[in-house]
């Protein structure tokens, strides 16, 4: 069951567009609407 439940979920599941921002999402980067937002000096502590 779960196979069928991967296997019609697997069409409307969406290619990675940028591979080099993976490794940003995994380190934590924060993004809005889809644009890296930069960490200002006074949030960083």
């Amino acid at each position: 069951m779960v196979f069928k439940l991967v296997e019609s979920a697997q069409a409307r599941w969406r290619a990675v567009n940028a591979p080099n921002l993976v490794t940003l999402v995994r380190a934590g980067a924060r993004f809005e609407r889809g644009h890296f937002v930069e960490r200002s000096e006074d949030h960083a502590a």
